[in-house]
């Protein structure tokens, strides 16, 4: 069976918008651990405009300007390459409420239907392989940028990972890889570096699990097919939040449910609902199920959802309704894991977060 994933890096503009707006909810947090927002934010050039809602008991003392500023160069929109975040011209029209904001974090205040997903064992993070591995290309590409061989190149850009799925394991057979460069760097120069920053991830990956079939010199691998590609970033492309929930969630053969993640306090349904679903996919898996889906829906102003699935391989757990309740939710989970570097694509990769194997 083939299997086909893609990642974006922190660099491409819809992720841009992505930590944006995931930066703005951790900046409401500091005032209030329940702080309301629903924000979105897009870019094109050297505009970015912010649009949705805040709720804080008090003003918040960072503008929403400055979070643009701090995001973008966090990611490397330094001016080296072809964006600079210190001239981008941002057009702020966020509804700002002082009041408690419990008044919208308090309750279910959206219908919504959720998707968690979980297979294979923790070696890959319980998510498909080949969108595993696409997310250890990511991490790896993202680190080499800040100070591996490939520093100061990106930080935009994309990836693709085609693997042949066997009973004896996995069989990477292309590797596709997009990256913005600097003017000034030699494109021989950085396609061996994309080349070095991926082998040693791959090999690394091989020697954990031997279910890597490959060996890294029988992958066909694609470095930037276009040739030399330096305007990246909203330079090259317009952003939006919410454009990258398969990468987000579980890859293309898995389904998702129809809300964005970032930029939506934690205890927003469409987020947090999805965080449990997994858990409760995660679980199942770990008890003994070799793949578990798990769809929940709810509906406004009801805690409890009103409808529960599970479509199982094998046997494994299965949470009892309770655990999908909005008051439950939200004492398992805390909104403090929210910051910018989360909307990267590490919902369902890191496992630092409870819903990705924390709590077996």
């Amino acid at each position: 069976m083939i299997r086909i994933s893609e990642m974006v890096f922190a660099g491409h503009p819809d992720k841009f918008c992505d930590q944006v707006a995931d930066a703005v909810i951790a900046e409401a947090m500091k005032i209030d651990n329940n702080a309301y927002g629903q924000v979105e934010v897009s870019a094109w050039s050297d505009q970015v405009w912010l649009s949705g809602g805040l709720c804080t008991s008090r003003p918040m003392p960072k503008s929403l300007d400055e979070i643009v500023l701090e995001t973008g160069l966090a990611i490397g929109y330094s001016g080296d390459n072809a964006i600079d975040a210190r001239l981008y011209q941002v057009t702020d029209t966020v509804c700002r409420v002082e009041r408690d904001p419990d008044h919208w974090t308090g309750k279910v205040n959206d219908q919504a239907v959720v998707i968690g997903w979980a297979g294979y064992d923790k070696k890959t993070r319980y998510l498909p392989p080949e969108h595993y591995l696409a997310h250890v290309f990511r991490e790896a590409m993202t680190a080499s940028f800040r100070q591996g061989c490939l520093a100061g190149q990106g930080p935009d850009g994309k990836l693709m990972v085609r693997i042949k799925e066997q009973s004896a394991g996995w069989e990477v057979e292309h590797i596709l890889v997009s990256l913005q460069q600097t003017e000034s760097a030699a494109f021989e120069s950085v396609c061996a570096g994309i080349e070095a920053t991926l082998e040693r991830a791959y090999q690394a990956e091989r020697r954990g699990n031997p279910k890597w079939l490959t060996a890294w010199n029988d992958i066909r691998l694609m470095f930037n097919p276009n040739g030399p590609w330096v305007n990246g970033g909203s330079d090259g492309d317009n952003g939006q939040t919410g454009r990258k929930l398969v990468m987000d969630f579980y890859g293309p053969r898995i389904p998702i449910g129809g809300g964005a993640l970032s930029g939506k306090h934690l205890s927003h349904i469409d987020r947090i609902g999805a965080y449990a679903a997994r858990d409760a996919a995660v679980r199942a898996v770990q008890s003994g199920a070799r793949e578990c889906l798990v769809r929940v829906a709810y509906a406004p102003n009801i805690k409890r959802p009103i409808d529960v699935s599970y479509e199982m391989v094998g046997r494994g757990r299965r949470e009892a309704k309770s655990f999908f309740e909005h008051p439950a939710m939200i004492a398992r989970y805390t909104g403090a894991v929210i910051d910018s570097d989360m909307a990267r694509g590490r919902h369902f990769f890191d496992q630092d977060f409870a819903w990705n194997g924390g709590n077996p």
